[in-house]
């Protein structure tokens, strides 16, 4: 599988999102591990977790500790695989999500997610989503401090505008290097953070790149022209937007989630698929 860089790290241009594997709906706990041993076989060296990933505050951090046992549990080597969790985010467990930027709290989060994940110091963390009753820049402060203190090794934001994107750059003195975004063929509000992330050489993350969670299968019918290119290159239409999302730039990684190896595996493949620019632009005018 190609690679793309984030910051200093290379990683393959298609992760796996593993919170389908942690919310509602999400398999038993076997079938969740197969899959993420699934998407480690077929070349994938990032997966997106977060500490909100679970169907409550209850079992807050169910996502890291999934993935703390599926790499303990692989056969192979998992030195290479950069895990990138978030923090920011909690679920009461009505099925709603809230917010917390308040800095003290973003560290205690960074704390627990190093505990669940068993390391010293986390690949990749990320502020989850701006949070309306805290001041941006001090959310993003934590981060700071977080890699001063070496208890991070990259940091990222999740949910930002372009604004956001270039006052978190200089809140944490130039090493901001990735921005997760939800973008998709139903999601296109993040193309100039995207195109703004490929101009700075900053890691752009599309979170639900298939259009969401019980969604990739709504892609055909009501975005025919994915359909189309598919036919043409022999691939399925989810795999085609994959591949039409890392034509996009050099530094788009999309994270599509999967809940059983046999998904993680197809979209690991995408990365494969080489676009014509004219279909590019088709689908970019879809």
């Amino acid at each position: 599988m190609q690679q793309r860089p984030i910051g200093d790290r290379m990683v393959s241009a298609i992760g796996l999102g593993e919170m389908p594997l942690s919310i509602q709906g999400r398999p038993d706990r076997t079938q969740a591990i197969a899959t993420v041993h699934a998407s480690l076989d077929a070349g994938v060296t990032i997966i997106d977790t977060a500490d909100a990933y679970s169907l409550g505050v209850h079992e807050h951090g169910h996502g890291e500790v999934l993935i703390a046992e599926a790499l303990a549990a692989y056969g192979g080597a998992t030195d290479d695989v950069l895990v990138a969790t978030k923090g920011g985010h909690r679920r009461p467990g009505d099925g709603s999500w809230t917010v917390h930027g308040d800095p003290a709290y973003v560290k205690e989060a960074c704390e627990a997610s190093l505990k669940r994940l068993g390391v010293e110091a986390i690949g990749l963390y990320q502020y989850h989503r701006p949070d309306p009753k805290v001041p941006w820049a001090e959310s993003v402060g934590a981060l700071a401090d977080l890699l001063d203190e070496g208890k991070i090794v990259m940091a990222g934001v999740s949910n930002a505008t372009v604004a956001q994107i270039d006052e978190a750059q200089q809140v944490l003195g130039g090493r901001l290097v990735s921005v997760q975004n939800e973008f998709s063929p139903r999601f296109r509000s993040s193309e100039d953070e995207l195109a703004h992330c490929e101009k700075l050489g900053i890691a752009f993350i599309p979170w639900s790149p298939l259009g969401g969670i019980g969604r990739s299968d709504a892609i055909e019918q009501k975005f025919p022209a994915f359909a189309e290119v598919a036919a043409e290159v022999g691939a399925s239409p989810q795999q085609v937007t994959l591949a039409w999302m890392l034509a996009k730039g050099t530094r788009v990684i999309p994270i599509p989630g999967s809940s059983r190896p046999a998904t993680a595996v197809a979209s690991a493949a995408a990365a494969d698929i080489v676009l014509a620019e004219e279909q590019v632009a088709r689908l970019d005018a879809s």
